[in-house]
């Protein structure tokens, strides 16, 4: 690590902050991570990486340790975690010792609050005489269960048929070859795609009681850039092929151009394939 690296600030931050190399870090961790700022002061001690999360908007923490994991650095995360009012922390090393795996793993199992922790290894590889490569592997991740304060048993019948439907759909997504990054299955009506700008989002909605999902790119304060895509309507949707509807919502900060995919029925789950599948195409 230290002949790619020397320093952990000043040469492994920097090259972690270049577009390229973020994706694979949001690749391994499925995260869409932008708005970076280096060298974040917390008291005297400054954290490596802050970020955003673009499809949550969750504020991200990473710290990088081109050595083993130490008593001294997982001190420093929660601490950073804690002043920073972080809800995802990502802690990069060399190699992750075993009493620190289980700590992690102990804190993912027993945070009260919506705080989740990555543990992820940095390993470089050659092929043949290439130059070496980076890979992030991860160690210890967050349980794909819901952390609230309500218990599993009390999940109401609506949140529990939108957790099954988000945590279906992202197998759907990975067997599809994940065409746009997954997200945590929740038991919101939402699920946000990032597009690679903070301008704009997909979002996808479950509205039950009506029997549709809708597909829409939602700009939330941008007339502008409404306007200019609608100058372009009618080709937009001959290359669609399929009917949007366009909401400029002037007494709104937001816009949005959506398309709807009837026959959601959360009593009825047997299209959910054809309806997750249509989701994904139109996302894309």
């Amino acid at each position: 690590m230290r002949d790619l690296w020397v320093h952990e600030q000043y040469d492994f931050s920097n090259w972690l902050a270049k577009e390229e190399n973020i994706e694979l870090l949001n690749d391994t961790v499925g995260l869409t991570l932008t708005d970076f700022e280096k060298e974040v002061y917390v008291g005297s001690y400054r954290c490596d990486i802050v970020a955003i999360d673009e499809t949550t908007g969750l504020k991200v923490i990473i710290e990088n340790q081109l050595e083993s994991t130490n008593h001294d650095h997982l001190g420093k995360i929660i601490i950073y975690a804690s002043e920073l009012d972080a809800n995802v922390i990502i802690w990069i090393v060399k190699e992750a010792r075993e009493e620190h795996k289980s700590t992690i793993e102990w804190l993912n199992n027993n945070m009260v609050k919506e705080i989740s922790f990555f543990l992820l290894e940095n390993k470089a590889y050659k092929n043949g005489d290439s130059q070496p490569a980076p890979m992030f592997r991860i160690v210890e991740k967050p349980n794909d269960f819901i952390k609230s304060v309500i218990n599993e048993g009390e999940l109401s019948k609506r949140h529990a048929d939108r957790l099954k439907f988000w945590t279906d759909f992202n197998r759907v997504v990975t067997e599809n070859g994940k065409p746009f990054n997954i997200r945590k299955a929740i038991t919101d009506h939402w699920y946000d795609v990032a597009i690679g700008t903070s301008d704009a989002h997909i979002s996808i909605t479950l509205v039950n009681k009506a029997g549709y999902i809708g597909v829409e790119l939602y700009i939330p304060d941008n007339k502008d850039l409404y306007d200019n895509i609608l100058k372009y309507k009618d080709e937009i949707e001959d290359n669609l092929n399929f009917e949007m509807y366009w909401e400029r919502m002037d007494d709104k900060k937001a816009s949005r151009i959506k398309t709807l995919i009837p026959s959601l029925n959360f009593n009825n789950q047997d299209n959910y394939p054809e309806l997750m599948n249509k989701v994904i195409e139109r996302v894309i």
